[in-house]
């Protein structure tokens, strides 16, 4: 874990390239160890073998894209190769040389179709892994991707500001309603709320190919909120594996009845998924739409993926908490992707829960509230992000360290709730209680259900097969490539 944590903290700050990725792929490293932890049941091996097997192309692809620009500018320091490269024009070097150095990135930040390995190591890690995976090291490769095309890529030489917002705009919008739907089928409360994260991911990345100070000030405030939540509901999913050994939502309908708290944090962490205000995911989410609002096409795209993900959770927490609904028997398309049959991870099961596992998420949940409550924490880092966008005052401090600081940008940060942001939020929390309601009240029967040959292809595309999931990043890699190179 401490090797784990050193590498994400190591990653964040250094300022060379190679660096970054010596101090990424040691973070990886622990991650594979400790998704494998369990070595006694092969379903976590078999899902750490994925993990890293498809992470080390995605490295291998990295360095590559490195050596390229090494090639190109002679340096390694972001600073320095952003510099270099405006003395070259744009070519499909550079293009080429961009996407190999995020397919890493992108493969740790679990944006389609580089997503694939994530469910599978969600469902077999142990419940603190999990809280550090979708909690911070995921939105680790959106803040990479973002900070290597900021510092390197967005001036002179680089790539076209249209063709990043265009491409990840796409990729974001793609990945954030395929995570939804996917979530949306699952009963393996691990794996739903792995595509949860992998939906929220699709909504930071939009909110960064924005590529304005108010949208990376947006997905800042965001990520940090919806990794407290997220770390607290695999938490008190956690308190579920070991009590009960099942993970299933149906198979533990109504047996969870005597965990009220456990419950009523559940349904909190719910709200909070769907952008609730005043949590700090739901001003996360405001202040990302606010900052979209010349395409208001896309906080229909917000207001879906979060009410998708938020209306899932909460429907687990209904019928396993409060016996909400009859019970419904699995269907044969679900066969192999249930929870039952779980190893609980402390061999005590029926004693009782110890105020650890419930203090920890409810001291998680209470800061996402309070970070859409206390306007220093979204003012801080909204200068934070203007900062953050300043590719010219970055290079400037770095490069020539004794010249002045850059001015600060004029104008007040955006960093407060406004009238439509919290009528969105509330939008979409209603709109998440009413989906999880009809869920557990009228379940629709099987065979009329619109999306069935749909969902039933997305999952005959997560087979959990290694080969596919390599030929799925190849094929993500040629078409970032192609997309960008037509743009430029």
């Amino acid at each position: 874990m401490l090797l784990f944590e050193a590498g994400m903290v190591g990653f964040a700050l250094t300022g060379d390239l190679f660096n970054a990725f010596v101090f990424f792929e040691l973070m990886g490293a622990a991650a594979y160890a400790l998704t494998g932890y369990r070595i006694e049941d092969p379903r976590p091996l078999q899902g750490a073998l994925t993990f890293g097997i498809v992470n080390s192309f995605a490295a291998y692809c990295s360095l590559l894209g490195i050596g390229m620009l090494y090639a190109r500018t002679g340096q390694l320091d972001l600073a320095a190769i952003g510099r270099a490269l405006g003395g070259h024009r744009t070519d499909l070097l550079v293009v080429t040389a961009f996407v190999l150095v995020a397919t890493a990135l992108l493969v740790k930040s679990a944006l389609a179709p580089f997503h694939f390995w994530l469910p599978d190591a969600h469902a077999v890690a142990p419940t603190p892994v999990c809280m550090l995976l979708s909690g911070v090291m995921v939105e680790l490769g959106v803040y990479g991707t973002a900070r290597v095309y900021w510092t390197v890529f967005s001036g002179p030489g680089g790539l076209p500001h249209d063709a990043f917002r265009h491409t990840f705009e796409a990729l974001g919008v793609i990945t954030a309603l395929l995570g939804a739907l996917m979530c949306w089928q699952q009963r393996h409360l691990k794996r739903l709320l792995a595509y949860s994260t992998i939906s929220h991911v699709g909504l930071f990345t939009v909110g960064i190919a924005l590529l304005t100070p108010a949208g990376t000030a947006g997905v800042a405030l965001y990520v940090a909120a919806h990794g407290c939540v997220k770390a607290a509901l695999f938490g008190l999913t956690g308190v579920l594996l070991d009590r009960y050994g099942s993970v299933d939502e149906r198979g533990l309908h109504g047996r969870a009845r005597e965990l009220r708290l456990v419950g009523v944090l559940f349904v909190i962490g719910a709200l909070a998924l769907a952008g609730l205000p005043p949590t700090g995911t739901g001003l996360g989410k405001a202040l990302t739409e606010d900052a979209a609002a010349e395409h208001p096409w896309l906080a229909a795209v917000f207001v879906i993926a979060s009410a998708s993900t938020g209306a899932a959770v909460l429907r687990a927490a209904l019928r396993v908490f409060w016996g909400a609904g009859a019970p419904t028997k699995p269907h044969p398309d679900e066969a192999g992707i249930s929870g039952e049959g779980e190893e609980p991870e402390i061999r005590e099961p029926r004693r009782s829960v110890p105020p650890t596992t419930t203090a920890v998420p409810a001291v998680l949940l209470a800061v996402a509230v309070l970070l859409g409550c206390l306007p220093a924490a979204a003012s801080s880092l909204a200068a934070g992000a203007r900062t953050f966008t300043d590719a010219g005052g970055y290079r400037a401090a770095v490069l020539t360290p004794a010249a002045p600081p850059p001015a600060a940008a004029a104008g007040p940060a955006p960093a407060d709730w406004t009238a439509t942001g919290v009528l969105l939020g509330l939008l979409t929390a209603a709109l998440a209680v009413l989906l999880a309601v009809l869920a557990v009240r009228r379940p629709r029967p099987w065979r009329y259900n619109p999306l069935r040959v749909p969902v039933r292809g997305l999952r005959r595309l997560h087979s959990g097969h290694l080969g596919d999931y390599l030929a799925w990043l190849a094929v993500g890699v040629a078409v970032l490539c192609a997309a960008l190179a037509a743009q430029t």
